[in-house]
């Protein structure tokens, strides 16, 4: 068998050894006799495999005692609604930093629910930076504060915590948690769809606040309240059974990898190397602000873009995969997450050499 190197932006690659374990153990789970897509999600099978997983992300980004953990359906971009239906209602406002396609579709979602603000824009940059944080207008009445701390399509990440005061700062985490350490009592909301370097879709981590619990809309679907989901242990519902439980693989696999500060160091060579070529490239170019250049994300583009079909098709020949760029920007991406080992970006960085010699 034969694996390519996927640069996905998402579902991702996940790591070899979790999908064997997943395998191996895919018709009979520790003895069980049964997989853990046919459990009951209150069976004592699978409520240990849900503890044993949250315990982990606890324990991976030391997250204090008094924020709840919630598994829950619909990826960032319900929550993109689940959000602001659980907190907008405490002052009916919240304000935005724009920074790219996620953060206007999350601010467009918020503003069916309340009044979203934009405090800062990175538009008239062609959302190549993360606005400073001087030049945000921030309102001390509002909800909260929403970020973006990774942009998938334009390659922009925060390498930074915003002070936002008192008003609680929210962060969609969907393409950077896990890949970095993190203080995690800076926010009062971090949400994420697991499908970059938590697991498969499927399944979306929330860490809430506890004192941010109690103010859903009354409008808010009983599944997507927050404190009934706190109450009953991400439980109200069936939960994403199967993907928890490769959420629980992977974060054990993390662990042993040596945690989030190995992650860190990991995925900065893997991105130094490529941004490295880049940036001597004479045919290939990356157009983010390098103090702003996202850790999993380098989108990129060739000279000639009337060569990407030959690029892409030479890349796959290679196998190097999931390389084209998203509709919206064109070019190429390639998305450089946990799984992703150095070799495949060394892999990578070769095969944009050979082709810059053939063609420049």
């Amino acid at each position: 068998m034969t694996r390519v190197y996927n640069f996905s932006p998402g579902p991702a690659a996940l790591p070899e050894a979790v999908l064997r374990q997943a395998a191996d153990e895919m018709l009979d789970w520790h003895g069980s006799g049964m997989s853990v897509m046919e459990m009951s999600h209150r069976g004592p099978e699978f409520m240990g495999i849900h503890a044993e997983a949250e315990d982990l992300l606890r324990e991976l980004m030391a997250i204090p005692s008094n924020y709840k953990v919630l598994f829950m359906q619909g990826g960032a971009i319900g929550e993109n609604a689940i959000v602001p239906m659980n907190l907008i209602g405490r002052t009916g406002r919240a304000d935005f930093v724009h920074t790219g396609e996620w953060s206007r579709r999350t601010i467009a979602e918020a503003a069916k629910y309340g009044r979203a603000q934009v405090a800062a824009s990175a538009e008239a940059g062609g959302f190549r930076s993360v606005p400073p944080r001087d030049t945000w207008q921030l309102d001390a009445g509002a909800a909260y504060v929403h970020i973006c701390s990774n942009e998938t399509i334009g390659g922009v990440q925060y390498h930074w915590l915003p002070d936002t005061g008192d008003v609680p700062l929210v962060a969609d985490m969907s393409s950077d948690i896990l890949s970095r350490p993190l203080d995690v009592s800076r926010f009062g909301l971090i949400y994420g769809g697991a499908q970059k370097n938590v697991g498969p879709s499927g399944v979306t981590l929330v860490i809430v606040r506890e004192d941010l619990l109690g103010h859903a809309l009354p409008i808010t679907p009983a599944a997507f309240d927050y404190t009934l989901q706190a109450e009953n242990d991400s439980m109200y519902n069936t939960p994403p059974t199967y993907a928890i439980y490769i959420v629980g693989l992977v974060l054990k696999h993390l662990k042993a990898q040596g945690g989030l500060a190995a992650m860190e160091e990991h995925n900065r060579a893997k991105a130094r190397l490529l941004y490295d070529f880049l940036d001597g490239s004479r045919y290939f170019r990356n157009e983010v602000a390098p103090a702003d250049r996202s850790l999993m994300n380098v989108p990129f583009h060739l000279r000639d873009s009337a060569r990407d079909a030959e690029f892409l098709a030479g890349a796959k020949a290679r196998g190097l995969v999931q390389l084209k760029g998203h509709r919206l920007v064109g070019g190429m991406r390639a998305s450089i997450y946990n799984a992703m080992s150095l070799e495949g970006v060394q892999a990578l960085v070769a095969y944009l050499q050979d082709f810059e010699r053939a063609h420049a």
